[in-house]
């Protein structure tokens, strides 16, 4: 990797932003045009470098767009007649983060469990009764404000879930709006479906489209039964725990 492409991909990585390196293992021709150990660098809308082989660039640029959003590294062969090159897609994803819109009881063990699972977590509310350090001194951050004025300045990329917990749709549609025009990995909204179909008019009324909309899980979360916090807190991280791994087996 040339200097250039590897203070970029530093860059990146420590910007939390998804990248993957493709690099060029084994293939026929090497020598000055191409080269064993060429690299590229892909993100979900551009690259940069090559692996000095137009049409070799092209296929590798197809299979790491779905390595990318499946954020799983793998190892290709292409063939072209007799040819064969072997190339070698690494995917690096940002930290994964949970974001919870609602300081709500459900909230508290949610942190919990999310944070045992190795997310990042962040609590938004703009209700200080709710927002309280003492309730949420586990959380790693405690935004309080309006979540359509605090969601816009996080990152919320692909290794991101958002969840909205407060039945307040002052609070609760503003954030979907957010994250439905963000490429956050999971969203997911409490309610019952009644209040998700009053939910959608309203996300409709403000230009969301229904494949956008087709990206909530709502009623939110597993159906295991459970009422008490601590169980409706389960059967979500169990649902994000399942729709993340799904994602990671398509391809």
């Amino acid at each position: 990797m040339t200097p250039t492409l590897h203070a970029l991909l530093m860059a990146e990585i420590q910007a939390e932003r998804l990248v993957a390196t493709a690099t060029l293992l084994a293939g026929p021709g090497i020598g000055a045009k191409v080269r064993s150990g060429a690299k590229m660098l892909v993100w979900p809308e551009r690259h940069a470098g090559s692996l000095g082989n137009r049409e070799l660039d092209g296929e590798v640029l197809r299979v790491a767009a779905g390595a990318l959003t499946n954020q799983q590294s793998e190892r290709f062969v292409f063939r072209q007649g007799e040819s064969e090159w072997d190339v070698f897609v690494d995917v690096f994803p940002p930290p994964p983060q949970l974001v919870i819109v609602g300081a709500v009881h459900i909230a508290i063990p949610l942190v919990t469990f999310a944070k045992a699972l190795g997310f990042r977590t962040i609590v938004v509310d703009a209700r200080r009764a709710f927002a309280t350090t003492e309730r949420f001194a586990h959380a790693d951050q405690l935004l309080i404000g309006w979540p359509g004025d605090i969601l816009p300045t996080l990152n919320l990329n692909e290794s991101t879930c958002l969840v909205t917990l407060t039945h307040d749709e002052k609070l609760d549609n503003p954030a979907l709006l957010v994250a439905l025009n963000s490429p956050v990995r999971y969203i997911g909204a409490l309610g019952s479906r009644r209040t998700h179909t009053a939910r959608v008019a309203a996300l409709q009324a403000e230009g969301a489209t229904d494949a956008q909309i087709a990206r909530i899980h709502a009623p939110i979360g597993l159906d295991l039964g459970g009422r008490r916090p601590e169980e409706i807190a389960v059967a979500i991280i169990a649902q994000i725990v399942q729709v993340t791994n799904e994602k990671l087996m398509v391809g």
